[in-house]
């Protein structure tokens, strides 16, 4: 197979959560133990930062990630989901994994994955964990996909885990009320590994301290982080908040002995998106009129962007949004502001929700707009009436975001 045969087969064979839908999904640990043990445990082979958390998490692992390479350091990094391409997932030092080695590493284990009928993601983590272990990076950061206690990722022992905060998400699969997904993503805390938590409430704050007392590990807040506040090339607003537990948590490593001083800690986070390629966080695609595309998709994230929305300059505000079909309309609608127009889309994938039907929902929120074919259509229709002084807002789903980009 070649490259794009190779994620046709892991797409459509054993698909992916985040396309299909809770048809993929699987909740258990014990295909990747038993994968990790089938290719050598290469998970013990390489240093780690686990990062967890509702929103902010694959922010925060980048800035890790750019903050340990400019100290020198080999610096594998894990997320998901991809926009463009999926070796986004799996970087070193900021370079997507090669073809070739997607190719050789699905060819040369396909026969198990079949038999042992793995998950698009745990064949995933096993791919990156390999790559890892076989390049010899001194550190990984690690983004969970999904919750934390269950996710395939949770075979790591980190140097430090962090979580970066809590809001109802994925309610189906961690609960329906912040101290069950708290615990959920709690899960990633190890015995006696220290663990950072972001943004906390009463509920959640109780939840991180039972667990790290049972596991006497060490817990440090980033509220409680004291030194500098370095800039970030990251300009969402909320950005604030993932530095300062971004740097919370470099202060740990630092007393754990990774040497990293403050010029790699300002360089690491002024150059984010040159040195790991992350893309869609508030990112301005032009200027004239002003395109900002954001992958917030949950009541959490989305609240916080649109406020930063409503900060900006502008004669009028135009909205491309389209989401996925298990979205809670209810939850994320009354958030969007009714003095906008919009451009209802339909996402391309199989998740993907109808433009008029959610043109049809939103018209209950008093938003109005007109629904269009394609992402693309919403998009090229939006620019062709926005004026100079306008502003347009591109969002809703990572995967709308995706197409634009």
């Amino acid at each position: 197979m070649n490259y794009r045969e190779t994620l046709d087969w892991m797409f459509t064979q054993l698909p992916m959560y985040q396309r299909q839908g809770p048809s993929a999904y699987k909740i258990d640990l014990y295909n990747t133990i038993q994968l990790a043990t089938y290719l050598g445990n290469p998970e013990k082979q390489f240093k780690s930062i686990h990062v967890a958390g509702t929103n902010g998490k694959g922010s925060t692992s980048h800035m890790l990630a750019s903050v340990l390479q400019e100290a020198g350091y080999k610096v594998g990094l894990y997320t998901s989901p991809h926009l463009k391409d999926f070796r986004e997932r799996i970087r070193i030092n900021g370079i997507k994994i090669p073809e070739e080695y997607v190719i050789d590493f699905v060819s040369e284990h396909q026969s198990y994955f079949e038999s042992n009928h793995l998950s698009f993601f745990e064949m995933t983590v096993g791919m990156a964990f390999q790559y890892f272990a076989s390049s010899q990076v001194d550190i990984a950061v690690i983004e969970v996909g999904l919750g934390g206690r269950l996710d395939s990722t949770n075979i790591i022992i980190p140097e430090v885990a962090v979580i970066t905060n809590i809001g109802l998400d994925h309610t189906r699969f961690l609960g329906n009320t912040l101290e069950e997904i708290a615990a959920e993503k709690a899960g990633i805390i190890k015995n006696s590994i220290p663990v950072v938590v972001g943004r906390t409430t009463p509920e959640t704050k109780a939840v991180f301290k039972q667990k790290a007392q049972e596991c006497d590990s060490e817990l440090h807040f980033a509220i409680d982080y004291n030194g500098k506040i370095y800039p970030s090339d990251l300009q969402g607003n909320y950005q604030k908040e993932n530095i300062r537990t971004a740097l919370q948590t470099i202060s740990l490593l630092q007393k754990k002995g990774w040497k990293i001083n403050k010029k790699a800690i300002e360089k690491g986070l002024g150059n984010v998106v040159v040195n790991t390629g992350l893309l869609g966080r508030w990112q301005v695609i032009q200027q004239t009129p002003k395109v900002v595309c954001d992958t917030a998709h949950n009541p959490d994230g989305l609240l916080t962007v649109l406020k930063q929305v409503s900060e900006e300059k502008y004669d009028h505000l135009h909205i491309v949004l389209g989401v996925v079909n298990d979205k809670d309309l209810q939850s994320i609608l009354p958030l969007f502001p009714v003095d906008a127009t919009y451009y209802f889309a339909k996402p391309d994938i199989p998740r993907g929700l109808e433009a008029k039907k959610l043109r049809k929902e939103a018209l209950a929120f008093y938003l109005t707009g007109e629904d269009y074919e394609s992402v693309k259509e919403a998009y090229m229709a939006a620019l062709q009436r926005a004026k100079d002084e306008d502003l347009m807002y591109v969002g809703g789903s990572t995967f709308v975001v995706a197409e634009i980009i």
